[in-house]
């Protein structure tokens, strides 16, 4: 006992000294890459009203000045750079806003769902607000209704993609969907 103490006594005294480590060093070397660079004649990214907006080369912003930090309106690009100047216009591009729920759908009065996709995903709370867990309801082009599995309520996919969509016609590799329910029901009962 006395030798673990002693031992124990003898480890307090000594200092504790930092472990030695290497100073890091930190630069930075300003890499130019050429294919960012304007060729001659090419002209600046501008800016563009929402209005104006007709290519995806009027998607492609200005950017900032050298030696200032851009901002969103001079950097973004693509569907980011649309929703920034939909915004400053009042427009919502993506339509955020939440889905009524001060009522149950019906196959008569379904809830609108608009989508530019093939498929959807709407999340179904019941109505009033929160009277059940988020269940989930997958309407798609081929299947446009879909009923709440919990509250019963009707929700219906409007597309408002391409007309000439050119992924209509594409097979997914012999994806085929999973039958559910609905896919044994006589075709007579269908949305009725």
């Amino acid at each position: 006992m006395s030798t673990a103490r002693s031992a124990f006594l003898l480890a307090r005294r000594v200092a504790l000294r930092p472990s030695r480590v290497a100073p890091r060093t930190f630069s930075t070397v300003p890499v130019r890459q050429s294919r960012w660079d304007l060729k001659p004649g090419e002209e600046k990214g501008k800016l563009v009203a929402f209005e104006d907006v007709k290519t995806e080369k009027d998607l492609l912003p200005p950017g900032a000045e050298p030696g200032t930090i851009p901002t969103d309106l001079e950097q973004a690009t693509g569907l980011e750079r649309l929703e920034i100047l939909g915004k400053m216009q009042g427009i919502d591009i993506f339509d955020m806003s939440p889905l009524p729920s001060d009522r149950k759908g019906t196959f008569e009065n379904p809830i609108v769902v608009k989508s530019a996709g093939d498929e959807i995903q709407a999340g179904c709370t019941g109505s009033p607000a929160d009277s059940h867990v988020v269940r989930w309801c997958v309407m798609s082009r081929q299947r446009p209704f879909e009923r709440c599995d919990e509250c019963g309520s009707v929700y219906r996919m409007d597309y408002v993609g391409l007309p000439d969509d050119p992924h209509d016609h594409h097979h997914h590799h012999g994806y085929e969907e999973p039958k559910t329910m609905a896919d044994f029901v006589k075709p007579a009962y269908w949305y009725s």
